[in-house]
Order: C-alpha cells, then structure tokens, then sequence
C-alpha cells in the first residue's frame, strides 16, 4: 500500500467527521448560500480542531470566493473549500535543511508523544534516501529510553551513540558529534529528555546541547524538530507555544494522525505558530512517518 492509502486510511476519522456532516451541508444546497450554511460548516470545522480562529477565517475566504465567483451549488463550494485548505497550506513543506555533511536534527517534545519512534523512522526515511544516519540518546533521564532508541537502532540499521543512565546528555551529544564526523555521517539526530516547558533545568539542558553543537559541528545545518501527538487536539498547539517560545523550534512532527477525528489541527497549528509541519504520522509501522504534503493531505481529506 503506498503511503497516500495509508494517509487516506489515516484520515478517515477526520474525513468522517469534518466530510460526513459537511457533505449533508453541500448536498441540501441549492440555491444561493445563506449564513445557517456558514454557521454550521464554521461549527464543523472547529469540532476537527481547526480552531476558532482558523475556522473563522476558513469561512470568511469561502463567503469572499462563493460571492466572486456565484458560487450557487453544493459541489461549487466543496471545490472552493478545497481550494482554500490548499492554499493555507501552501507555504508548508517537508523538506528538512540539512545540505551540510554533517547535519544535526534535535527532536524535543514532551513523554508519550512518540518522540522515540519517530526519531527512528525519520532516520530510517533518511536512510532511504541514501544518507548516513547516526543517533545520539541524549535522553539519558527517561529508564530505558537509551534501550528503546538502541533497539530502533538495530532495526534499521544505523550506529547510535549512548553512555549509561543519568549520564550528562551534552556528553552523549559530544561523542555523537565526534562520531559524526570520524564516520562520516550524513545527519545526526539527538534524542532528548522529554521536557516540560516549565522545567528551567530540562531547558537549560537543551542550550548545553545547542552550544556543543555550535562548537564541535561549527556551520552545520541544524533542524530542531517538536513532536506534538495530534490526539492531544488543541492541547498540542499550547504545547506548541511554550516550546516556541525558548527552544527555537524549525518544524513540527504530527504523530497518530490515524487515531484521532481532529486533523484540523495541522491547520490551527499553521494559524497560531506559522511554523512548518516537518512530518506526520498516520501508523505504526515504520514507514508509516512521511515528509508532510499539504496538497497531498487535503487531497486525502476529500478523496
């Protein structure tokens, strides 16, 4: 199954929640749009966790394009909406920053998110892509995160640098850096310690991290990467802004995509933090995590 089945297989919850009720709406259309239309799309959109906001303006741009283009039929204005969702999506990609040899790749989020895992099938997507790809397990805090990493490690086949429980991350970070560059390594990805926001320490810990690898990777490209669970809805977006706000996030990975009605979200996480959605996740298998296409997902959403 390639990975667009997957996605539209992934999508399904939300698909049904935001299309099935959607889809009555446009159906009954059949004359010109009034506001009980708007209300209820508007109503339906902030229950797939758009958001308020995001729907809001979802519904202004479609009352704009249904009155400059006399739009007067249900299939009208599924096509307009379809191309609005598009368009707000327009400017996200998942392509990663990573031209210098080596590159790092910091993945941050809170425990329970599934930062482990995709760490490992972002490697393994990378590996796919030919790169050589080494992991450090700075999550040295989290009992057997180091195994967990190390036995996603065998499984795919890359080296993973790691010391023993309760070691110094920034340590483990230093020999992974070295490491990098004594074997040649394409990309360096850091696990980290599943920190809270409003935990200085964990945090003062993530900028140890940043200066050994503004020191030993001088002018290396670097993506710092926040992994937000799409089940937690808009809890991912707070989650979103604390981060943003200290740890100087590059993009956004979307996991569990599969198990929640509220794929809104990759639009209200556009709206409120305009940061990039990296990548998203809709399974458990390994290459079920998958450089995010904003045409692609709303294609899956109406398909």
């Amino acid at each position: 199954m390639g990975f667009f089945e997957k996605l539209k297989l992934g999508l399904a919850k939300t698909k049904n929640a935001i299309l099935h009720r959607a889809d009555a709406l446009f159906r009954a259309l059949g004359g010109e749009i009034d506001e009980d239309f708007y209300e209820e799309l508007e109503e339906i959109l902030i229950l797939a966790d758009f958001g308020a906001e995001t729907a809001m303006e979802i519904i202004d741009l479609l009352r704009e394009k249904v009155k400059e283009d006399r739009i007067m039929n249900g299939d009208g204005a599924k096509a307009a909406l379809r191309e609005i969702l598009t368009s707000l999506l327009q400017s996200e990609t998942g392509k990663l920053n990573l031209t210098t040899s080596p590159a790092s790749i910091l993945v941050i989020g809170v425990n329970g998110v599934g930062k482990t895992t995709s760490i490992a099938k972002i490697a393994n997507y990378l590996k796919s892509e030919g790169k050589k790809v080494i992991l450090a397990a700075g999550d040295t805090f989290r009992a057997a995160a180091i195994d967990q990493l190390g036995i996603w490690a065998d499984r795919i086949g890359v080296d993973m640098i790691a010391q023993k429980d309760g070691a110094d991350p920034a340590a483990v970070v230093f020999d992974a850096a070295a490491a990098a560059k004594k074997r040649n390594a394409d990309v360096l990805i850091v696990d980290t310690a599943g920190r809270l926001h409003n935990k200085k320490n964990l945090m003062d810990e993530l900028g140890k991290i940043h200066r050994v690898l503004d020191r030993e990777m001088a002018g290396s490209d670097r993506e710092v990467l926040l992994v937000l669970d799409a089940t937690t809805g808009q809890n991912a977006v707070s989650q979103a802004k604390e981060f943003s706000k200290s740890a100087g996030i590059t993009g956004l990975v979307l996991t569990k995509l599969d198990g929640t009605a509220k794929g809104g979200i990759v639009f209200s996480l556009k709206k409120e933090l305009g940061l990039p959605v990296k990548f998203i996740g809709v399974g458990e298998g390994v290459d079920d995590l998958r450089p995010f296409d904003p045409k692609s997902f709303v294609d899956a959403l109406f398909d």
